[in-house]
């Protein structure tokens, strides 16, 4: 045999050969546990829109996996390289890459419950999530007040102030930035108020949805004692009826960007477009985001005469159909507070 004819096979050989090297190469690290950890689970953050190297690097960072090439070798070579998903992962210590890998591919991601109260104000909203490392504080504002993506969500307002639902809502980091949370706040307002409509026996024509949504946070803001709700709403209904103005003590706090202590006189005739005993009518919008309940209870309201109402010791209000009865309940209970408050 000449030499070229033993060179041939040993060159088919070597040939062939190398492929299936690398492939058991590539094979035994697929299924090779990743590195140990005392750690019961480790949380990984894989942002949005991040490269294939990008998220090597993190994982490596947090020892899910190994520093090692053969990481994107292998999700090339199974097609995951481009539906690795965004999201906050929790792997087990010495997870196998090709479980890393599909565990990514799937978008098997941790989500978090994130509970934002009735009657929160859009600002403090924003406090919330920023606190908590969900959003940036003065980007979701800016968001929130950029009327093209009011005008998508169908708003007609000068803020998402009202429309930012207050619920409980589960989140994964890194999948969602300011804009989509505030997509899916509203949304779910949306949802929540035709939920609302649909099911309502008496549904009041004479308010538009912007109109509804701000006595609603009105009312939520005046009370919460879920028993006094429709009354309170019945209240500020009549007195629009009758052309009185709603003389709501939140109103004026909003207007005046103060929400903390009892209002002075001079405050409460500040001409702000928010004073409801300056002002006529209804405030220009919502000051706060206001709960099922309390839409609920401006659109089905109680059929009352009331026009007044005043606190009592911290159990509720005392309604009166007139301006003596009001007054003579207001001289009650200030009467009492300043007895209790003198025992102190």
């Amino acid at each position: 045999m000449t030499f070229l004819g033993l060179r041939l096979p040993v060159l088919l050989l070597f040939f062939l050969g190398l492929p299936f090297l690398w492939l058991l190469w590539l094979g035994l690290y697929a299924i090779s546990p990743g590195p140990p950890s005392t750690a019961k689970q480790i949380e990984v953050v894989i942002p949005s829109r991040a490269s294939l190297a990008a998220i090597k690097k993190i994982l490596a960072e947090n020892k899910v996996i190994e520093d090692d090439p053969r990481f994107s070798m292998l999700a090339l070579l199974t097609g995951a390289s481009a539906k690795l998903r965004a999201g906050e992962y929790a792997f087990e210590p010495g997870k196998k890459p090709l479980e890393v890998i599909e565990l990514l591919k799937k978008g098997k991601v941790l989500y978090r419950p994130v509970t934002i109260p009735e009657g929160t104000e859009m600002i403090k909203i924003a406090g919330m999530l920023a606190a908590d490392g969900w959003v940036d504080l003065q980007h979701f504002l800016d968001l929130a007040r950029d009327p093209e993506l009011r005008e998508s969500l169908g708003i007609n307002a000068d803020s998402m102030e009202g429309y930012l639902f207050p619920d409980t809502f589960y989140l994964s980091r890194g999948q969602q930035d300011e804009a989509e949370l505030i997509r899916m706040m509203v949304q779910r307002h949306f949802q929540v108020y035709s939920d609302i409509i649909q099911n309502a026996e008496n549904v009041l024509p004479r308010l538009s949805h912007h109109e509804i949504i701000t006595l609603a946070s009105i009312v939520e803001k005046e009370t919460g004692n879920p028993e006094e709700r429709q009354l309170v709403a019945s209240v500020f209904l009549n007195r629009l009826e009758r052309g009185m103005r709603l003389q709501a003590d939140p109103t004026v706090r909003y207007g005046l960007k103060d929400n903390a202590g009892p209002l002075t006189q001079d405050e409460l005739k500040a001409p702000t477009p928010y004073n409801t005993y300056v002002i006529s009518g209804l405030p220009p919008g919502p000051i706060t985001n206001p709960g099922k309940a309390a839409i609920e209870a401006v659109i089905s309201p109680a059929h009352t005469d009331y026009l007044f109402f005043v606190a009592k010791d911290g159990t509720g209000h005392h309604f009166s159909r007139s301006l003596e009865e009001h007054n003579k309940a207001v001289a009650k209970y200030r009467e009492k507070g300043l007895k209790e408050k003198s025992k102190e």
